[in-house]
């Protein structure tokens, strides 16, 4: 019997990636790898390894998912060490459970190895802190993509009345119904926003509004995902240290 590594490859730096998570990818007989890991990763990988893209296309999730199960209970019940190589943090939205489990029912070891997560890092490399002494003390995770032909079940009313910083994963096709429901909920319109597009790489590019204009200010730009919507006061200290973007030069900010 093989073995299964589910590793958290970060949020696109390649330097992000833990150094437990770089010894999987040595190791690997076999890589199975989503469409938004940096692939500069799988150079790191033996000659001799076979790598596999089991990235998702829209609509066919749920098919893709099922062959992804398959193949990490094929490969290591051949008695190969197979690493499952998921963008940021395999539990944070990133179906890492789902794998686990399934590994679990079919008698297969395995190990998670915990990722950097695109919700602290992203932000952090815009210069926006997710948590601040005087702007933000709570801090919550949300996904932004509704599952298709489900009822919304997110509390907006608990998230706009009771958390200081949201980061939204993958909700940049729902902006307009997001900012909606936290203004329903009496958050505050000047309330600052960023949208960071692939965020940590040369390609990152942050755009700053407030609950009121970012929808046209996204619409305008042409904003799509991959990015992260952060909503809070922490917003404010873009300005004072956006640091990658001072040093690397190669990053654009429009601000309104």
């Amino acid at each position: 019997m093989g073995k299964v590594f589910i590793v958290g490859a970060g949020p696109g730096d390649v330097d992000l990636i833990t150094v437990k998570g770089l010894k999987c990818i040595q190791q690997a007989d076999v890589i199975l790898y989503d469409r938004l890991i940096n692939k500069e990763l799988l150079e790191y990988a033996k000659p001799n390894a076979e790598l596999i893209f089991v990235g998702k296309l829209p609509k066919l999730h749920g098919v893709i998912q099922d062959r992804i199960h398959q193949l990490l209970v094929q490969y290591a019940s051949q008695g190969k060490i197979v690493t499952r190589l998921k963008g940021g943090d395999p539990f944070v939205f990133g179906r890492g459970a789902e794998e686990a489990e399934v590994l679990v029912e079919a008698g297969i070891p395995f190990e998670v190895v915990p990722g950097i997560t695109a919700g602290i890092a992203a932000p952090a490399y815009a210069g926006i802190p997710v948590t601040h002494r005087y702007f933000g003390s709570s801090f919550a995770i949300v996904t932004g993509h509704m599952r298709e032909g489900k009822d919304d079940d997110i509390h907006w009313k608990g998230l706009a009345e009771s958390v200081d910083t949201l980061a939204i994963y993958m909700g940049v096709g729902n902006l307009p119904y997001i900012t909606e429901q936290l203004l329903k909920y009496k958050r505050d319109p000047q309330t600052p926003v960023a949208l960071i597009h692939w965020g940590t790489t040369k390609q990152q590019k942050t755009i700053v509004g407030t609950l009121n204009t970012i929808v046209d200010i996204a619409h305008e730009l042409k904003i799509q995902n991959p990015s992260m919507i952060i909503i809070g006061e922490v917003v404010k200290m873009r300005g004072k240290i956006a640091w990658f973007e001072q040093s690397s030069k190669v990053l654009q900010e429009i601000s309104v």
